[in-house]
């Protein structure tokens, strides 16, 4: 699964967003996070059915570079302190919904 796909995962399941709001957080189409949603289901789906690792990798996604403003959803105390993010840092609050490369 990629990370786009996680990510639209948590902010439609977990979040509650809607399809629209989702696109917004993560500057893409809605049609795109409804593809993307449909393939992280299916994905996920068959990761549980055959009793599988579900791996979050790939994507086109970028970390916030030292210093730089976090936005966020405002429950996160790094957010508040400026602390970036990177592997490791846990929560669920990555830069999936941020600047898009290429």
């Amino acid at each position: 699964m990629s990370v786009e796909e996680y990510e639209t995962l948590r902010l439609l399941d977990l979040e509650g967003l809607t399809q629209e709001e989702t696109a917004q957080r993560m500057d893409v189409a809605r049609t795109t996070v409804q593809r993307m949603y449909a393939d992280a289901r299916q994905k996920m789906a068959l990761a549980l059915f055959e009793g599988s690792n579900l791996r979050i990798e790939g994507g086109n996604y970028e970390f916030y570079e030292e210093g730089e403003f976090a936005r966020g959803c405002g429950r996160c105390a790094r957010l508040r302190r400026g602390i970036g993010f990177g592997p490791g840092h846990g929560g669920g609050h990555g830069r999936g919904r941020g600047r898009r490369r290429g």
